[in-house]
């Protein structure tokens, strides 16, 4: 007999927390429902991640799972024992299911229970029906297609979204539009698992992916909200969603950040949130760690400013030496690495501590080389104004020092000339053609002019055609770092949106926007007031912003600090996967580029 199940997983918390209750519920204490007996779990590529990012393997034995194995690969059959399949509803996952019950001598369990990630398409579920309806105890589709990175972000996986949206050959059209679709249904699953009905909003300009994506989510959540499992009409609840394009706020794509995290996956080969590090100096044992909210230092620094991060761990540390009267003299890395090493029991309690002051070294070093002066002149460029508020009159003159200094590699080059063009909306283009020549990037070039697929304005006719500069919110009142004065447009955004100040000509609403989000004081006499609107939507409304195109690590702080900053809101962030400024100039410099493998997801439901 299966052992009786625990609650959701330890330390997780947020999205992670409601996608794992989901998926307790409607898979596992669903499967428990005819009797508890250990069960083998099957996983596609996709469900492996979605259950990893939530799970830990203790859980599912605490729900009866004795293994999981791969749909795809081949298994020993064990036919005494039933199968429970949580794949997505593609050709490839279902056509290994039934590979697994050809005929009923053969068959590799002794029943399936298959649960779908969301719709399964008719002429695939017909298949399965006919080929192993005899072995298939329950089906059923749970809609949860998205994965939950952290407790207040998301993301949808499909980063050749980013060239199917921003590609500019016409041949890609029917690739977009089917990409479109396929993240409007991942974005409704979320919004089910939230138990929310947003109102629909979008940027209106300078492209039409976001008011196209934005549609097809208010169709899709119409249909969704008519059909639910509790056969339901489940109005617009008090809760907003904003979809916008990438090219919105291209500065902090490219900006260097100084916080924790953003800073961390920036200059560091930080791949699957694992970093790699020494105890020992460069000759000692390679370790990993994986940068999770299991950790709580890390979800307690990661948004912090590298000097704070400096000046705290060491802190920590010394509390915990001194406590065991185990360190003297100055603390560093190696005396904490014998220190471990003498005292295996106090070993965990440093760990982590440890870990974060290598990232923190690290980042420092790379700093102290050749970032520091970048800072400085981006800093400028971006906000227009120097750290004394006076404002920049020459911005080619802040940008000459960072493009004659040898120390700046190529990329620091671009994202400063980059900067630059943003700053002023755009360049002539001989001022434009000197700078790539001037630079020597001629062969990366398209990391700059391919930004124009974005709607970002890259080459202006003549200076007199520029556009001003964008309006800001002015937070010179706001305690900030000299390097680190720039604040993501995205969290004005989040701002005004809870505040009801965004304008509705520039995020106009796919549909009739709830009462308590439109400003109208004008009721009915069945309606509550306008005044018990709002106390509704400050009792725990949700504010979902959707970037098509991927999403920096300083966006997604400031989803965390605009919800601790208006306590009555939760506000999540998400968008088609993250963003590094390295990896995104790759992606704008192949837009111009045959790519044959984009769209991926499309393929796999053929």
């Amino acid at each position: 007999m299966a052992p009786a199940a625990v609650g959701a997983a330890s330390g997780e918390r947020g999205l992670k927390r409601l996608v794992w209750q989901k998926l307790k519920l409607s898979v596992f204490d669903d499967c428990r429902k005819e009797e508890e007996e250990w069960k083998i779990i099957i996983l596609d590529d996709f469900t492996t991640k979605l259950l990893s990012s939530c799970v830990k393997m203790t859980d599912l034995v605490a729900e009866g799972i004795t293994a999981v194995e791969n749909v795809y690969k081949n298994r020993e059959p064990v036919p005494h024992m039933k199968a429970i399949y949580f794949i997505t509803p593609t050709k490839k996952s279902i056509d290994g299911l039934i590979n697994d019950f050809v005929s009923k001598s053969s068959s590799k369990y002794k029943a399936a229970y298959v649960y779908f990630t969301d719709f399964c398409p008719d002429d695939l579920f017909n298949k399965m029906k006919s080929s192993c309806s005899r072995a298939i105890r329950r089906c059923k589709e749970i809609n949860i297609s998205f994965f939950p990175y952290e407790s207040q972000v998301f993301t949808l996986d499909v980063p050749d979204a980013f060239f199917c949206c921003y590609c500019p050959a016409v041949e890609k059209a029917n690739a977009k539009d089917a990409i479109l679709e396929a993240m409007a249904e991942q974005i409704v699953t979320l919004c089910a698992t939230l138990e929310e009905n947003p109102g629909v909003r979008y940027k209106s300009k300078p492209l039409d992916n976001a008011s196209k994506l934005a549609q097809l989510v208010e169709n899709k959540l119409e249909n969704y909200y008519k059909i639910d499992e509790k056969s339901q009409i489940k109005g617009k609840t008090h809760s907003q969603l904003l979809i916008i394009d990438r090219g919105f706020d291209p500065v902090s794509t490219v900006l260097h950040e100084l916080t924790f995290q953003a800073m961390a996956y920036d200059l560091l080969p930080i791949e699957n949130d694992t970093y790699k590090y020494k105890t020992d100096g460069s000759s000692g044992k390679e370790r990993e760690a994986i940068l999770e909210e299991e950790d709580e230092l890390w979800v307690k620094i990661r948004h912090k400013h590298i000097a704070d991060v400096l000046e705290e761990i060491p802190k920590l540390l010394k509390e915990v030496s001194s406590k065991r009267k185990a360190t003297e003299g100055k603390l560093s890395l190696s005396n904490l690495a014998q220190l471990m090493k003498k005292m295996p029991h106090f070993r965990k309690q440093i760990t982590k501590q440890v870990v974060h002051l290598n990232i923190a070294e690290d980042c420092m070093s790379k700093f102290k080389s050749s970032i520091e002066k970048l800072c400085k002149t981006e800093q400028d460029l971006a906000l227009g104004t120097d750290a004394e508020g006076q404002k920049v009159k020459d911005s080619m003159r802040v940008l000459l020092p960072v493009l004659l200094n040898k120390n700046h590699d190529s990329y620091d080059k671009i994202r400063a000339i980059l900067l630059y063009i943003f700053s002023t909306n755009g360049t002539t283009q001989e001022n434009l053609d000197k700078l790539i020549q001037n630079v020597q990037i001629e062969s990366d070039s398209d990391m700059i002019k391919n930004w124009k697929y974005l709607g970002v304005p890259v080459v202006v006719v003549s200076s007199a055609s520029q556009q001003r500069r964008q309006s800001r919110k002015d937070r010179s009142s706001e305690e900030t770092f000299q390097l680190s004065r720039w604040t993501p447009v995205i969290k004005d955004v989040m701002e005004d949106a809870i505040e009801n100040k965004l304008d509705s000509k520039e995020w106009p609403y796919c549909s009739q926007c709830p009462a308590a989000w439109n400003g109208s004081g004008a009721v009915s006499a069945r309606q509550k007031s306008k005044t018990s609107y709002l106390d509704d939507r400050k009792s725990g409304s949700k504010l979902i912003v959707f970037v098509i195109g991927g999403i920096t690590y300083s966006e997604m702080r400031s989803a965390y600090e605009v919800s601790q900053a208006y306590k009555s809101c939760e506000v999540i962030i998400g968008s088609t996967h993250i963003l590094t400024p390295r990896r995104l100039l790759d992606d704008v410099k192949m837009l111009n580029k045959p790519k044959d493998t984009a769209c991926i997801k499309e393929e796999e439901r053929q």
